[in-house]
């Protein structure tokens, strides 16, 4: 099969190498000024990889051409950020064809839906499949251009869906070689629930503010970060998105019980699970504050939650907290700048059960 990855981030490079490992054609993308890692690739040819799974893989293409990297293409993926994506939706409006399927991983909350909108794609449009994840499929990090060390690749416990979601089934079944433990789930808002980046990274992140500061953030980001009272702030967010699921019914599972699913925990529990996880083993923290663990998880997924919860009726007292402290800190109104919301997302006047069948 031929796919196309967008997005050379340590995310985008994994999915791109381990597409290419199973033997698929694949083309990588991404826009010019991020030139390294792109640059690297292209003068190999190769990606090389290290731990859960490793060895070299040819790619096809490496370059900031989108019309070359979506050539032939029969399978897209949408790597990144939470703000990487209507970038990317933008940048391949009027190029997608009847037949194509995309799949924005993770979707960082809403994610299929902000890729149609920017895209220029209707929301009921099925002649081009657009699906999301409810997070990556990689514990990774980028360790030289061209060059990735995976912690983990998950078995289980990454949810997929489509929009509409009639297309889960098909587009599970597409991805099944590379991905086989992908399980469907009802709905894109049970995939951007699931996704648990923002209950865990804000929260780790300001109790560990001056620590980040202070070290440009040399310590262990979850072994040394996360001690119990942490593993409390975790807990409390994790109990109002799961709140939020079942007032859309929808199963929102704990993120120690999906953890330990997936192979990255084997506790039931909010703090010594973190610390001693074997998927999170060796994973640093961020070097400033300025990160995507709050501008992303914060800015794009609790927002999105808190603003969620207010059109259902749910009362959600720690993300609003969360929400508070992170703007004091940075010195910005994530909640006013409403960079991801049902709103902007187009779903604003739907009911729980309209928007539980997306």
């Amino acid at each position: 099969m031929k796919i196309t990855v967008l997005g050379a981030g340590a995310g985008g490079t994994a999915v791109a190498f381990d597409c290419a490992n199973h033997g698929h054609e694949v083309r990588l993308f991404d826009f010019s000024r991020f030139s390294d890692n792109i640059a690297a690739i292209a003068a190999r040819g190769e990606i090389v990889a290290q731990g859960d799974i490793a060895g070299a893989a040819d790619i096809a293409y490496a370059g900031h051409d989108i019309d070359l990297a979506l050539e032939g293409a029969e399978l897209i993926y949408v790597v990144g950020p939470a703000y990487s994506t209507e970038p990317f939706g933008e940048a391949v409006a009027g190029k997608l064809r009847a037949g194509q399927t995309v799949i924005v991983t993770p979707s960082s909350c809403g994610g299929a839906l902000a890729f149609k909108k920017a895209a220029g794609l209707a929301l009921d449009d099925d002649a081009i499949r657009v699906a999301e994840t409810s997070t990556l499929h990689y514990a990774v990090r980028l360790i030289a251009p061209a060059k990735i060390r995976v912690f983990l690749k998950l078995r289980a416990g990454n949810l997929l869906a489509a929009l509409p979601n009639t297309h889960t089934r098909a587009v599970r079944e597409l991805v099944s070689d590379v991905y086989p433990g992908m399980e469907a789930a009802g709905s894109v808002l049970q995939t951007s629930l699931q996704n648990a980046n923002p209950i865990i990274h804000p929260a780790v992140t300001l109790a560990n503010a001056a620590r980040i500061e202070m070290t440009g953030g040399d310590f262990l980001f979850y072994e040394e970060g996360v001690s119990d009272s942490v593993g409390r702030l975790i807990e409390a967010l994790d109990n109002e998105r799961i709140a939020i699921g079942e007032r859309l019914g929808l199963a929102v599972l704990p993120d120690p019980v999906m953890g330990m699913r997936q192979g990255y925990m084997l506790e039931n529990n909010y703090g010594a699970a973190y610390r001693e996880a074997p998927g999170f083993k060796g994973i640093g923290a961020q070097p400033q504050l300025d990160h995507r663990y709050l501008n992303e998880d914060v800015g794009f997924g609790l927002v999105f939650m808190s603003a969620l919860a207010e059109q259902l009726g749910v009362e959600v007292p720690a993300i609003e907290a969360v929400i508070a402290f992170a703007s004091v800190v940075m010195a910005r109104d994530y909640k006013a700048e409403a960079l991801r919301t049902p709103a902007a997302l187009g779903i604003a006047n739907r009911s729980a059960e309209e928007l539980a069948d997306l």
